[in-house]
């Protein structure tokens, strides 16, 4: 299915969008949260993602990144593919996991209805990739990654939201490694 959102340049930089099938708040728990944020860090150790702003919010991520050895779409790919498998094995094997038995037949349905999948899908197709090509865009978006948290009322400020670059440009250590726009 073709969409408006395409990468069209490899090595640009881009605002992504992750969500979860359903919107289902998956990343409630901690655990989950870490496996994105591990899944990332071997991105960028592995692969040459560059990010430069994050945020996991509860049932979608956002971030700003572009890939410098690989294809960027190539290099999303595979992200949301391992962390596909390593949050469905953390579902199944977590006995805390109230919901455990739902989120899993969502995520078995929606594979069903996706012929890129086998078993099970957690992320939705598409990503909504933005390339920014301007300063004022890249703006633009840099804000609303680290207002998100604020706007959902977590926060009052951005740089309070621990799962966020925010932290970062506020000149406080964050979760990720991460370059500055």
């Amino acid at each position: 299915m073709s969409r408006n959102y395409k990468i069209l340049d490899q090595g640009g930089v881009y605002f992504v969008t992750m969500t979860v099938v359903g919107w289902i708040d998956l990343f409630t728990r901690r655990e989950y949260r870490d496996i994105f944020l591990d899944s990332v860090r071997y991105c960028q150790k592995e692969k040459g993602l560059v990010v430069y702003a994050w945020c996991i919010m509860s049932n979608h991520i956002h971030l700003i990144l572009r890939a410098e050895e690989e294809n960027l779409s190539d290099v999303i790919r595979d992200l949301k593919k391992f962390t596909s498998k390593k949050l469905f094995a953390a579902i199944e094997a977590n006995p805390e996991e109230s919901r455990r038995n739902w989120i899993l037949a969502i995520f078995r349905k929606s594979g069903e209805f996706n012929t890129n999948n086998v078993n099970f899908q957690v992320w939705q197709q598409h990503n909504q990739p933005i390339e920014l090509f301007s300063p004022t865009v890249l703006e633009q978006k840099l804000i609303y990654i680290h207002e998100n948290p604020v706007k959902a009322g977590w926060v009052e400020n951005p740089w309070e939201f621990l799962y966020s670059s925010a932290r970062d440009y506020a000149d406080q250590k964050g979760l990720l490694g991460i370059e500055f726009i």
